[in-house]
This record gives structure tokens, C-alpha cells and sequence, in this order.
């Protein structure tokens, strides 16, 4: 399934549920241990659009089931650090991981001798949210388009930066290679956060950061965007084009969900998908993705484990095709 056809599904699900009148109402007791804070992992630092998404969402579980939810960072390697800490858990419920699809699905394509597999070593709980990466550089750069900054790059090829702080946007980044003919130096960074600043700052040419980071730049003043990662422009920014524009096919959506370790009870998972389910259809929290350029992905265990499949499928094809090795 492309990038297209699912945004039409969610789309869909969403319209047809809310048309029925649908309310999934989660009973307030809880089958986690009351007075045990449960602690939510996520693999990238505060600032990040997962780390965003994950605290709008434990905020209204915490309303929705009567139990406290703490956002926990664990950035580097990858996602690898945060994840492997998810892994590493007791499955009881009281450790969660948040995270998107480079730790979920691409990293079985780009990182070497991975230490867990997400499809066999997590629970899969339930759809977060949807949205895409913006390709940014600095406001005051001559390049004002993706046109100009293929040109700018064919003329200084392997000296153009773009930061990067996941293997999602690692295979974007030799994807733009590949169909531009151009050759990008891709530089890996912890977080989207440390890449703006350098960017800014003059020590990096370009990066690839979320809708939300980007439109607070542009607000700013401080970045200008060239493009979206999606194969069509993200209605929340639709004077940015999307990148397929000038690259047709180029169609990266970025995606991000809820997790558990593996084990974990069946009726646990469902009373944390359908409190997720909850938020999600609740308009402060559309409002408040909406913001950051994302949208509620609605999916429950079933939809996520064939989801991460398709999706690991297709970012090992990708990685083959752009030539890249495990590294």
C-alpha cells in the first residue's frame, strides 16, 4: 500500500466511524497496577514531533483510564537505545514505547546486526499519528527551491549537507540522490532539534525535520521549507509543495505508534488501543496534531502488526534499490 492509499484509508475509517456516531467509551478501572506510574519511551529527544505526539496522547489516556503516564527519552542509535529498553522490559504493561517508523520498520534495512526485531519483539498496540518530514534550509540561503538546490548540489557534488536523525530520512536523503543524479552528504544528528540549530547556524547546508519544527521555523524566521516528504502537499501546509513535484514518486509519509513489550496480555493491549482510539477522536487532539502538520492514525493491534510488516517489507525494498547496506 503507497503512502497515498493509506492517508485515503485513514481518512475513510475516520469519516465512516464519525458518521455513525461512534464513541468507543474505555471503562476507567484498569488492569495495570494502580498507584504504578507507567512509563512511555520514547527514542528521540524532547522537541521531536514523536515526542510531541506521544505527550498529547498519554495526557488524555491519563484522563481516559485514571493512570499516569511518564514520557521518558531515551534518544541515539537509531531509536536503537529507547527501543531495546521497551525490549528489555517486563511485559506488565508499565513500559511503553512510542516511537516512529525508522525504530519500527526501517531499521531492519539500515542498521547492522539490530538487537531485536520490531515485528517479533514488541506488542503492537496501537496507530499514533501521520505526517511527513520538510526539507528546510536556512531563511536567508539563495536556494529557494528544490529545482535550485539540485543544481546548487550538481555543482558541488558529495559538499552539500543535510542532517538526518533517522533512518527514515537517511533512505529519503539516497533517495533524493538517486533521483536527482546529485550526491548530498548525508550527516547524522540525535535529534531533529540539533540539526535545526546547525543549520541555522550556519554549519549545515539542509535537513529534513517534522511539519511541526518547521513551521515554528518558518514562523521564525529562521528556516525556509522546499519541500514535503508525502507524495501529495500536506493540507495543513499546502503553499509547501511536495517533493514529488519536482521528483515524481518521491513518497516517504512518516508514521509513529504505541508498543509494549512482547508477552503482554491480550486484554491490556485492547484496553490501551481502544483508550488511544478514545484521544484520538477527541477534537483537542486533532487540533493539537494538527498543528505540528500531523493526523490521528487509527489502528488497532491487528492493523498495526500487518502495517509494520508491510512497511519493514518495503523499506528493506527501498534500501536495495537506493544500494544501501546495513551499516
Amino acid at each position: 500500500m503507497t503512502g497515498t492509499e493509506w492517508r485515503e484509508t485513514v481518512v475513510k475509517r475516520r469519516t465512516f466511524l464519525e458518521g455513525l456516531g461512534l464513541t468507543l467509551i474505555v471503562p476507567a478501572a484498569s488492569t495495570l497496577a494502580q498507584g504504578r506510574n507507567v512509563r512511555v519511551v520514547v527514542p528521540l529527544p524532547a522537541g521531536s514531533s514523536n515526542d510531541h505526539v506521544t505527550r498529547v496522547l498519554t495526557e488524555q489516556m491519563t484522563r481516559i483510564l485514571g493512570q499516569s503516564f511518564i514520557v521518558d527519552n531515551k534518544a541515539g542509535g537509531n531509536g536503537v537505545i529507547g527501543t531495546m529498553d521497551v525490549v528489555r522490559a517486563a511485559p506488565d504493561g508499565h513500559t511503553l514505547l512510542l516511537a516512529s517508523n525508522s525504530p519500527l520498520a526501517a531499521n531492519v534495512a539500515f542498521v547492522k546486526n539490530l538487537p531485536y526485531d520490531p515485528r517479533r519483539d514488541l506488542t503492537p498496540i496501537a496507530g499514533a499519528s501521520l505526517t511527513n518530514h520538510v526539507l528546510m534550509v536556512k531563511s536567508d540561503s539563495p536556494i529557494r527551491t528544490l529545482a535550485e538546490l539540485i543544481a546548487y548540489a550538481k555543482r558541488r557534488p558529495g559538499k552539500v549537507s543535510v542532517g538526518y536523525s533517522t533512518t527514515s530520512v537517511q533512505l529519503q536523503i539516497a533517495t533524493l540522490n538517486k533521483l536527482a543524479g546529485i550526491e548530498l552528504l548525508a550527516v547524522p544528528y540525535k535529534g531533529s532539534p540539533a540539526s535545526i540549530t546547525d543549520v541555522v547556524g550556519g554549519a549545515l547546508d539542509a535537513t529534513l525535520t517534522d511539519p511541526g519544527n518547521a513551521m515554528a521555523q518558518v514562523k521564525g524566521g529562521h528556516l525556509r521549507a522546499l519541500g514535503v516528504s508525502s507524495l501529495k502537499r500536506n493540507p495543513v501546509t499546502p503553499d509547501w509543495p511536495a517533493i514529488s513535484e519536482t521528483l515524481p514518486g518521491f513518497d516517504f509519509p512518516s508514521w509513529n505508534a504505541l508498543l509494549g513489550p512482547t508477552g503482554m496480555p491480550r486484554e491490556q493491549v485492547n484496553r490501551l488501543s481502544a483508550a488511544i482510539s478514545q484521544a484520538q477522536k477527541q477534537k483537542e487532539v486533532a487540533q493539537r496534531l494538527a498543528a505540528q502538520g500531523a493526523v490521528p492514525l487509527i489502528m488497532g493491534p491487528d492493523e498495526l502488526k500487518a502495517y509494520m510488516e508491510t512497511e519493514t517489507a518495503r523499506w528493506i525494498r527501498q534500501a536495495r534499490e537506493a544500494h544501501i547496506q546495513p551499516g
